[in-house]
């Protein structure tokens, strides 16, 4: 759990350098988004390995959750039109 809040953290600090008001430090110019994401991607299937659960059938449980619970719920957002 320490290794996965320590990947979100670097992820966390190239997307708030890259769209939010912070800038680069010098140190930070040379990190990789897409790179990141995989870390925090593999340490979670890590996590998932160890206390055995299957990672596939609960993401495709959750999308059939998110897709019925919310069919409905952007269409009226001004934000996303």
């Amino acid at each position: 759990m320490a290794i996965l809040t320590e990947e979100v953290g670097e992820m966390a600090r190239i997307i708030s350098r890259t769209y939010g008001e912070q800038s680069f430090k010098e140190s930070d110019k040379k990190v990789n988004l897409a790179d990141e994401m995989a870390d925090v991607l593999f340490v979670l299937i890590c996590l998932a390995n160890q206390t055995g659960i299957d990672l596939t059938d609960a993401f495709q449980k959750n999308i059939e959750k998110k897709t019925t619970r919310d069919s409905e719920r952007h269409k009226n957002n001004n934000k996303l039109n």
